[in-house]
């Protein structure tokens, strides 16, 4: 099984943005629910956003929405993850994980053990 790869993280200011990139094989991308999650030391791991790549419906928590934005290019089998007016308890360790299946509605879309294979993350640390 070839795990997803992400890639974009870094360190910036209290208000900056960063891009993350996720690049799945076809067969794990194709029609699945990929999604980010966040870990950040001493705290469980959450999900931030998630994507269906075959119709595009989005799904976010309330402590991102508004200021994470995920999306997708089809042709190229990777999803992003845009992060503005990035605050200090965004820092964390950044991962992308896919489901082979259409997102889950409500809070389920955010369960871990839904999703099959899981990236390496990518660290984001925002200072004050």
């Amino acid at each position: 099984q070839v795990q997803p790869v992400e890639s974009g993280g870094g360190s910036v200011q209290t208000g900056g943005s960063l891009r993350l990139s996720c690049a799945a094989p076809r067969d794990t991308y194709s029609s699945a629910c990929m999604a980010w999650f966040r870990q950040a030391p001493g705290k469980e791991r959450e999900g931030v956003a998630a994507i269906y790549t075959a119709g595009g419906s989005t799904y976010y928590p309330d402590s991102v929405q508004g200021r994470f934005t995920i999306s997708r290019d089809n042709a190229k089998n990777t999803v992003y993850l845009q992060m503005n007016s990035l605050r200090p308890e965004d820092t964390a360790m950044y991962y992308c994980a896919a489901a082979g299946t259409f997102c889950w509605s409500g809070p389920s879309w955010s369960h871990q053990d839904k999703y099959y294979t899981w990236g390496q993350g990518t660290q984001v640390t925002v200072s004050a």
